[in-house]
């Protein structure tokens, strides 16, 4: 596993030497674009839309543009001199509890080792956190970049979050028509509730493929091989504009015989419920 960054964990006056290793890895099947006439690779060069000429990358900074082609212009000391000195620190703000962070605010994940002297500070760390029951919120400089972060306990490894600053997360609010006082019809909340009932389970995350990706492996194999593609037609889609058939059909097709019955005695309840409700005289004779 290659090592990504090496620093330290600090918190108060003590510090943790640590390594980073990415958590997880991207999958996609990596394509190059290729000339259509000739079938070679593609080059892409920068070029400057000015000059009309290739550059190197001592030719190149970076700006920032206030105005439609007008810029302040850094280069990399003036950003680097922005960065915090101690940027090989983990450094610890916060303890809190894993529940009060809401998963929108997490990014990546990395893992962190101990390094080569800091096995028994590492340890003890991993162990003040599990018996806490808590998390640390910290800062950490990335690729020139400061994240705010979360430390937590693994199977007995330390696993680093970078989360968003709370001004990177869009408000709620932004989202267009969203329902400000729906009207729920009990029925279809009764049957919604039964069809979650009987699609939940644990979380097994190795039952969840990305099956776009398999396919996609398999016709490249069977492209090397010369072997003759067909393509099966897709399946048509039936629009079920009625969200009550739409309902009852997802609950057939979860679980039939199990459900047939319960989804009667439900809407026999509801029905029965929304009768008394609605003849409160004759309840009280």
């Amino acid at each position: 596993m290659h090592t990504v960054w090496k620093g330290a964990i600090s918190f108060g006056l003590v510090n943790v030497p640590v390594k980073m290793f990415s958590a997880t890895e991207e999958k996609d099947i990596s394509m190059k674009t290729l000339h259509k006439d000739c079938g070679s690779p593609i080059n892409h060069v920068k070029t400057c839309r000015t000059c009309n000429t290739e550059l190197a990358s001592e030719s190149i900074f970076r700006g920032y543009e206030y105005e439609p082609n007008k810029y302040v212009t850094f280069d990399k000391d003036e950003l680097d001199k922005l960065l915090p000195e101690a940027n090989k620190a983990i450094k610890v703000l916060d303890f809190v509890d894993l529940h009060e962070v809401d998963p929108l605010f997490f990014q990546k994940s990395y893992y962190l080792g101990p390094a080569e002297t800091g096995a028994n500070a590492y340890s003890l760390l991993v162990e003040a956190l599990k018996r806490s029951g808590k998390i640390a919120i910290c800062n950490v400089v990335i690729r020139s970049r400061t994240n705010l972060a979360a430390l937590r306990i693994i199977d007995d490894c330390i696993v680093m979050e970078t989360i968003y600053y709370p001004d990177e997360i869009r408000p709620i609010g932004q989202v267009p028509n969203l329902p400000s006082q729906p009207e729920i019809n009990e029925k279809e909340l009764a049957m919604a509730q039964l069809l979650i009932q009987h699609l939940s389970s644990s979380f097994s995350p190795e039952k969840y493929k990305d099956e776009y990706r398999h396919q996609l492996v398999n016709l490249i194999e069977k492209k090397i091989t010369g072997e003759e593609i067909t393509v099966a037609p897709a399946a048509a889609q039936s629009n079920v504009l009625d969200l009550m058939a739409a309902l009852q059909a997802s609950i057939d097709a979860a679980k039939p015989a199990e459900v047939v019955a319960e989804v009667k005695s439900t809407k026999k309840k509801v029905t029965s419920k929304k009768a008394m409700k609605s003849s409160p005289e004759e309840s009280v004779s």
